[in-house]
């Protein structure tokens, strides 16, 4: 089975806040930047929404193969309270102030988890 494009797979501590939030409500947003930017400077990036679940069943296996490939040394039987978790995004949002300037996002929609559909420029300016 083929990752789709756009789903995230994590590890996280069963008692973790997250962890408890996303039992009882699944919508989840996630945000993807180099760490290394500097404050008040161009920032670039990519904003995601869309919902996440523990992976069970051929879901946590293809989770678990997904880790395999990105961090070889990993080992899924000493995890201990620790879960895997799969976030599918439905929308994006991608920024890049350096090109776009300040408060441009360009936003997405995704379809059939592997595919983008264009839905317009937004722009958040104070």
């Amino acid at each position: 089975m083929g990752a789709p494009a756009f789903d995230l797979v994590w590890l996280s501590d069963l008692a973790a806040s997250h962890s408890h939030n996303l039992a009882h409500n699944p919508t989840a947003a996630v945000v993807v930047y180099d760490s290394g930017q500097t404050w008040a400077r161009p920032d670039r990036g990519i904003q995601l929404f869309g919902t996440a679940h523990e992976a069970t069943g051929q879901d946590l296996l293809h989770a678990q193969e997904l880790y395999r490939r990105r961090f070889p040394a990993y080992d899924q039987t000493g995890l201990g309270g620790y879960r895997c978790y799969r976030f599918q995004p439905q929308r994006m949002k991608l920024f890049d102030e350096d090109t776009l300037g300040a408060g441009v996002f360009v936003a997405a929609t995704v379809l059939n988890r592997r595919q983008l559909r264009f839905e317009g420029t937004e722009i958040s300016r104070p």
